[in-house]
């Protein structure tokens, strides 16, 4: 390699050190880290801001506003309520519920607002019936997590597959003649809930709580404003899955919903009772938004001085040779590396290392669906892997007043992941893998 390619390597390998070993702020580092890299002319202050993918900054930006509007409308509470009389009292019952709204809500909306909305209200419950909180929240985090990948609004990792790859909003549930990762991470999600409630949430089954004796109620306060906010989040869904009709960018779509719900909003007033527009934005995490601005730019550098070009090179004969065992070890090597990385970084240099492999050799879509879900599920190993599961260990440790050990949280993350990985291996391998041996 030239030596800017080292030097490139060394900034890259650094950052990523850093983030991981959280010395100070992960943005802080990860904005030094392109700051370094053009200031030893690895790339112009142009060209780090031509390598950011504007157009998922924009879906994600779009998404945590309205999600941030979803989140006062007492929807959440309301649902959660909804599952207390769904579970008919029985508190194993009721965790399952809950874990599986959490999944499905953040299909549309970033897994860290979904604890946010739906721990508060969990929390109140779990005490109603008696249930341990920590076992509650983690699962919520861990749905919350996995399911994110599930379809292109629900976290960062589907945003970048569409940002390297083209995926469109319909590839996420059938692509290429197959099933793609919606009915795949659904499955492996039914699969893994119902393992999860044998190994630990069974033998609350034979304790049944009164319901009548519980009082904890919700209720959405503006109908309103929830019907409005309910409306044009569906309407944006709508459009973006006919992005291709419509020919505009997913970004521009999702950014047109998000300001007409605000321009609504705004119009109706206190008919509406919406929380200022100023209050949603100071309640998005834009430390994260200029983490993932900083992150295109640092894996672009990568790309510029054609590194993920050469790693390409290196690990092409491994899927030439034997393509099912490549696409295993990829999956199975991403499994724990995601546990301790963070991993949107990991999972971005990797959806670029495989666009550099030649699709004529080795066919690329398998390649980058088990990545992807390798990627997701095996970053619900430790909090080091997903923010998303800092937020509900810390909201745990608040409830509970103690701190929770990295015995205790291991003793439910590495289940859910076992069981999560092994069944979405298996249908990754039958469906996607296989069929491309040659």
């Amino acid at each position: 390699m030239e030596p800017l390619a080292w030097i490139a390597l060394g900034i890259f390998a650094a950052t990523i050190i850093v983030v991981i070993m959280n010395v100070f702020d992960s943005t802080v580092a990860a904005l030094i880290g392109v700051a370094a890299m053009v200031w030893v002319g690895v790339l112009t202050e142009s060209e780090a801001f031509a390598l950011v993918d504007w157009n998922v900054m924009a879906i994600l930006v779009s998404v945590w506003v309205i999600a941030s509007y979803f989140g006062k409308t007492g929807i959440p509470s309301w649902l959660a309520v909804g599952a207390l009389k769904l579970s008919g009292g029985r508190p194993g019952v009721l965790v399952i519920i809950l874990a599986t709204l959490a999944g499905l809500i953040s299909m549309f909306v970033d897994n860290v607002v979904v604890i946010l909305m739906m721990a508060p209200v969990a929390l109140p419950l779990a005490r109603a019936v008696k249930l341990p909180v920590t076992p509650l929240v983690l699962m919520i985090g861990f749905a919350a997590n996995f399911m994110g990948s599930a379809m292109l609004l629900g976290d960062l990792p589907p945003q970048m597959l569409h940002s390297v790859s083209g995926a469109e909003f319909g590839d996420f549930f059938f692509h290429s003649g197959r099933p793609s990762s919606f009915p795949i991470l659904c499955v492996t999600f039914a699969v893994t809930l119902g393992a999860m409630y044998l190994y630990g949430f069974r033998s609350h089954h034979a304790r049944i709580v009164d319901l009548t004796t519980v009082g904890v109620e919700a209720r959405i306060p503006n109908r309103l404003f929830a019907g409005v906010v309910v409306a044009g989040f569906l309407l944006t869904v709508l459009a973006m899955a006919f992005r291709q009709t419509l020919g505009f960018q997913l970004g521009f779509i999702a950014m047109t919903g998000a300001v007409t719900l605000v321009l609504v909003l705004e119009l109706l007033g206190e008919r509406a009772k919406a929380p200022p527009f100023e209050e949603i934005l100071s309640e998005l995490d834009w430390r994260a938004v200029f983490f993932y601005i900083a992150l295109f730019a640092l894996v672009g550098s990568l790309e510029k001085v054609k590194l993920l070009g050469a790693l390409a090179h290196i690990i092409r004969p491994i899927f030439v040779d034997n393509y099912a065992a490549g696409a295993s070890l990829l999956y199975w090597i991403t499994i724990p590396i995601v546990g301790i990385v963070e991993h949107d970084a990991y999972i971005l240099t990797f959806l670029e290392t495989i666009k550099d492999l030649d699709e004529a050799a080795v066919a690329r879509w398998p390649l980058w669906w088990m990545l992807l879900w390798s990627g997701t599920l095996g970053s619900n190993l430790t909090v080091a892997g997903a923010p998303a599961l800092y937020a509900a260990l810390n909201i745990c440790q608040s409830e509970e007043r103690r701190k929770i050990s990295l015995r205790e949280f291991l003793s439910w993350s590495v289940p859910f992941v076992l069981v999560s990985a092994s069944v979405c291996y298996v249908l990754g391998m039958l469906i996607w893998v296989f069929p491309f041996v040659k």
